[in-house]
């Protein structure tokens, strides 16, 4: 594999855990005022809506594509729910905890 084709992939991947990561974000901020969600804590639906909506990205994906589905592909889709989910409940706040540390104030 060359350099170039890794690189491409690695794009690819990176955009899909943002997209995944947006959607994640706007289905919890949709549901998480329902009244039978309002008691369980937002990280677990966000963790929840992520491990729901990472396989079935991959297997629309493999539909799409006319790709096999492949037990394997499954279970890297759960793992990568987790990475989305760490990005989809705190992306932000660890962005802006770097920020404040540099301790910049436009005054």
């Amino acid at each position: 594999m060359n350099m170039e084709l890794l690189i491409q992939y690695v794009t690819y991947l990176l955009m899909a855990v943002g997209v995944l990561a947006f959607l994640v974000g706007v289905i919890v901020q949709v549901i998480k005022e329902l009244p039978w969600l309002r008691n369980i804590p937002t990280s677990v639906v966000t963790l929840v809506i992520s491990l729901i909506l990472c396989p079935v990205s991959v297997i629309i994906a493999c539909q799409y594509f006319k790709i096999v589905i492949l037990w394997y592909y499954v279970f890297a889709s759960f793992i990568a729910a987790f990475i989305v989910y760490l990005v989809a409940s705190g992306g932000w706040e660890r962005i802006s905890e770097m920020w404040n540390r540099t301790k910049y104030n436009k005054k």
